[in-house]
């Protein structure tokens, strides 16, 4: 099995976990401990397409690359940029700041949409040019 295909494995499921965190959002204890494997495990995505494919050397030849594939980066970027501000606006409201609980919340639905359009571009990114 090639490591594309592992990656893209490991990507869906982080994609479903992630949906399914959402769903525990109620039951705080379980979307804790759901969400944040889930956005370590996609750190530790990122990483490993980094150690095996060279990704952020490829991205910065920017004008090389096709057009899907610099939105994808793009995207994955951002994704997890927002992955730490979900973590602190999390860490707060855990902790007490019941304040921060509408900016966690628009946080996380932006972060849940950048996600899976990461999950999207993926595939469109590894598509030859000649089919689309």
């Amino acid at each position: 099995m090639s490591t594309a295909v592992i990656f893209q494995i490991q990507s869906t499921l982080i994609v479903a976990l992630m949906t399914y965190g959402i769903y525990l959002r109620r039951n705080r204890a379980a979307h804790i401990k759901v969400m944040f494997t889930t956005i370590i495990w996609d750190i530790l995505l990122v990483l490993q397409i980094e150690l095996s494919r060279s990704a952020i050397l490829k991205a910065s030849h920017a004008m090389n690359n096709p057009m899907m594939l610099n939105i994808h980066v793009s995207i994955a970027i951002l994704t997890v940029l927002f992955y730490f501000a979900m973590l602190r606006t999390g860490y707060l409201f855990k902790n007490g700041r019941n304040d921060i609980r509408p900016l966690h919340k628009k946080l996380g639905w932006i972060t849940y949409t950048l996600r899976w359009l990461t999950y999207i571009t993926s595939f469109l990114a590894v598509i030859p040019k000649e089919t689309m």
